[in-house]
């Protein structure tokens, strides 16, 4: 099912912001033209991951507590002290909008 979360203009390039769909907690990242949605629970600590700062040049998003970072292409995580992957989500856009696809 596709979500929308926000219009393309409300994140600047190089921002991560989190959006609450029913129960899911996601960190939307918008990198120039390129979008990506992962989980915004980090996996050592519930701790928002779009609070932290977006690694362009590895396409990573860092944890602000404890410093893991995680892929925004898969979600490993390329940094101790996480151990677990976070869910990544298919972004669309159609026109001026960003969706999201969710189960």
């Amino acid at each position: 099912m596709l979500e929308r979360v926000c219009a393309v203009t409300d994140l600047a390039d190089g921002e991560a912001r989190r959006f609450d769909l029913g129960k899911l907690r996601i960190a939307v990242v918008r990198l120039g033209d390129d979008w990506y949605a992962i989980g915004d629970r980090c996996t050592h600590q519930d701790v928002s991951l779009a609070e932290g700062e977006v690694l362009a040049d590895t396409c990573e998003l860092e944890c602000w507590k404890h410093g893991s970072r995680f892929s925004l292409i898969d979600g490993q995580p390329h940094a101790l002290p996480a151990t677990k992957p976070v869910p990544t989500y298919t972004v669309k856009i159609e026109g001026d909008d960003v969706f999201l696809e969710v189960d």
